[in-house]
Order: structure tokens, then C-alpha cells, then sequence
């Protein structure tokens, strides 16, 4: 059933808290947390076991992890719910058609990396990224650290890890300004990360819980809040604002696939959050250039300040979707 965690972190650095499956997926995370702050998180768990809490300081690492045993008997936010049943197989049908674009697009963008060329590969890089930060949440649901081989940034590297993914590829093409026998490893590897992950969302028992719908609307507005608006994310190629696009979407997605149950329980709060998202909305499109975003580093320091500002008003109140759809309040 519903369980509520409330996350101190009494450290020096940022951290993130995850409930996981004895399998190693993810039911439930909030992401960082500053020194001193207390975070919230609601979790739907959905049966009997045992589950496993892990505190991640610096956002890397294995982390300091305890077993949570669950019991009682199983739970199902959708069973006899028919709009939650249809909010999930709607956001299904949404993130199977993110990672199908997404694998066709990585094609498009290492076929130019194997071809040695660079200007094209480096203009396909932020619109290839876009599919796979509408549904950033559903990879890192899975195991076997799928998203860190294909997201993972130079700046979170532990020693001694093996970096591959968007990142080090961008590095190669905006610094490095060359593609080599390792760049082209790299869009190989790409590939088939990209290629697991599209098998995994479409296996039979995939599936996704309505908290974890809700939830991963709030995670990606407060990833670009509190991190990804400083312009880490992109560092190298400075393409954030597609990025920041992109998760705008994913979360207007998932609440969309929620809207039905949103409507019925509070119809006040789905008007706010539809009038926030526009809002936001329309500070991104004052930064667009041709089909696309200027580059981030044009973007001065209060312009970022009005647009954190306005990420923060937005998911203010998408931070209560999952307590709405679950008839819990996170408290």
C-alpha cells in the first residue's frame, strides 16, 4: 500500500533516495537533495517482500542501502479502476512510442558517427536525446544500470568506472571535434543499450504503476530545477534547452495519462498544473531558433532564475498528483 518516506540529508553533499525491488527496479526516488533539505516521497508498494532503501550521497556509487521487508497483502492502484487502467495503458503506449522513435533516431545519429561525420552528428545530437528524456524515469526503473551506459555524465564518473552513452559521444564531437575508432565503439555500444532498452519496455510483463506514473511527472521538472538549469547536463555541447523541452514534455505526458483520475478527485489542482505547464511553456519558446533552442551558455543568469522560478510554481503542484491518485497525502 502507500508509504510515505521523508528524506534529512544532515551530509555535505547532494543526494537522492531510491526504493527498490529485490530484482533491483525502481518503485520509487526523489533526486537532490541539498545539504540540509528534507525531501518527500510517496511509493505505492505494490506487494509483499522484501524492498531495498538506498541513499546515494553525491548522486553516485552503490550507496548506503537497508532492506525494507514488506507485508500484508498485494496491491493494485489500477485493479477495479478503470481510469487508472486506462492511464496506464496510455502511458505505455506513450513511452513505447518514445523508445521506438528513439532507437530509430540513435540509427540515424551513429550512421553519421560511423561515417566519420561530424557536423551531421553533431546536429542530430539534441533532437536524438529528446525521446529518450521524455521517459528518462521508466529507464532508470530498470536494472543492470541501463541508464548510467547511456545518460551518464563526465562529472558523476567514480574512479575506475567505464563511461559510454550521449555524453562522451558529445564530448568527442563538441571537444575532442574528431570521431575515432572509440567514438565509433561508442555509437555501437550505443545502440545496443538503446536496443535493450526498447526490448524492455515492450516484454509482455512490463508494466508501470500509477504513482510511478505520477511520480516520474514531479522527477523530471525537479531535475531540471534543481540540476540541470545550472547547464551541467549538456556541458560540452550547451543543447540543455532541448533537453529542458523535452522533460516538460514527458511530465505533461504523464500527467495527461493521469487527467481523467486527476479531474475527478481535484479538478482545481489539473487546472493549475495545465496553466502552469503553459506558462513554462512560454518562457522555453522565447529561447527557440529555427526548429530548435539557442545554445544554453546565451542564456544569462536571471533569464535562468525566471525559468527555475517557474519549474519550481509548476511542480509545486505536480508534487501532489501522486497523493491524488493514490488517495494518500505525502505528509
Amino acid at each position: 500500500g502507500n508509504n510515505n518516506f521523508e528524506v534529512t540529508n544532515t551530509g555535505k553533499k547532494i543526494t537522492e533516495f531510491y526504493v527498490y525491488t529485490d530484482g533491483g527496479r525502481v518503485v520509487g526516488e526523489v533526486e537532490n537533495i541539498g545539504p540540509g533539505a528534507t525531501r518527500k516521497l510517496l511509493v505505492s508498494i505494490p506487494e509483499a517482500g522484501t524492498y531495498r532503501t538506498t541513499c546515494k550521497p553525491g548522486m553516485v556509487g552503490e550507496g548506503i542501502s537497508h532492506d525494507l521487508t514488506v507485508t500484508g497483502d498485494a496491491v493494485d492502484l489500477a485493479e477495479g479502476d478503470d481510469k487508472l487502467t486506462a492511464a496506464v495503458e496510455g502511458y505505455l503506449r506513450y513511452v513505447r512510442s518514445q523508445t521506438t522513435a528513439l532507437q530509430e533516431s540513435v540509427g540515424t545519429f551513429t550512421d553519421a558517427i560511423q561515417a566519420g561525420d561530424v557536423n551531421t552528428a553533431k546536429s542530430l545530437f539534441a533532437p536524438t536525446r529528446t525521446y529518450y528524456e521524455r521517459i528518462e524515469p521508466i529507464a532508470e526503473s530498470f536494472p543492470d544500470d541501463l541508464d548510467p551506459r547511456i545518460d551518464l555524465r563526465e562529472a558523476d564518473l567514480e574512479d575506475g568506472q567505464k563511461w559510454t552513452g550521449f555524453h562522451k559521444i558529445e564530448k568527442a564531437l563538441w571537444v575532442d571535434g574528431k570521431i575515432t575508432d572509440e567514438t565509433r565503439k561508442d555509437a555501437d555500444q550505443l545502440v545496443a543499450d538503446v536496443r535493450e532498452l526498447v526490448d524492455g519496455v515492450n516484454a509482455g510483463d512490463f508494466t508501470v504503476a500509477p504513482d510511478l506514473i505520477a511520480n516520474g511527472a514531479h522527477g523530471l521538472l525537479d531535475e531540471i530545477s534543481t540540476s540541470k538549469i545550472t547547464g551541467e547536463e549538456d556541458t560540452f555541447s550547451h543543447t540543455d534547452l532541448w533537453d529542458f523541452q523535452a522533460n516538460l514534455d514527458g511530465s505533461k505526458a504523464a500527467v495527461a495519462a493521469l487527467e481523467e483520475t486527476i479531474d475527478e478527485k481535484d479538478p482545481n489542482l489539473l487546472a493549475d498544473i495545465n496553466a502552469k505547464f503553459d506558462s513554462v511553456q512560454q518562457l522555453l519558446d522565447t529561447y527557440r531558433e529555427g526548429d530548435g533552442f539557442i545554445s544554453y551558455d546565451k542564456v544569462s543568469e536571471n533569464d535562468r532564475k525566471k525559468l527555475s522560478t517557474a519549474l519550481d510554481q509548476l511542480n509545486e503542484q505536480v508534487s501532489k498528483v501522486t497523493g491524488v491518485v493514490t488517495g494518500a497525502e505525502a505528509n
